[in-house]
């Protein structure tokens, strides 16, 4: 289900997914990587590590209701690193459903 939800996303707006690509080169892939390896130049200075959504892993206990959270409250607010910025206030609603949706590319 979750892979239709995204192949629609991919097909009825690739400027969203354009966009969302754009905000995750800019605000996340110092830390998760450019492939979502959690491989950024910054990671190598944090403990924990930045989550890799390349990893099937990740992907057991996350949905966009977890990940939305994450991105505008930061990582404490899920009980995880508290390195995880919050977005809230830089991100619309929008930009934070589009930056998920470019995430979800990275799902193997």
């Amino acid at each position: 289900m979750r892979n239709l939800a995204l192949a629609l996303v991919l097909l009825s707006s690739p400027v969203a997914l354009a966009d969302g690509a754009a905000t995750y080169n800019m605000m996340c892939t110092s830390c998760h990587g450019a492939t979502g390896a959690g491989d950024g130049a910054a990671a190598v200075a944090l403990t924990p590590k930045p989550a890799t959504f390349a990893d099937p892993e990740f992907w057991t206990t996350r949905d966009d209701a977890h990940l939305k959270k994450v991105i505008k409250e930061g990582g404490m607010a899920v009980g995880k690193s508290p390195l995880m910025a919050p977005f809230g206030a830089a991100l619309t609603d929008a930009q934070v459903d589009e930056l998920i949706a470019y995430i979800k590319t990275f799902k193997k």
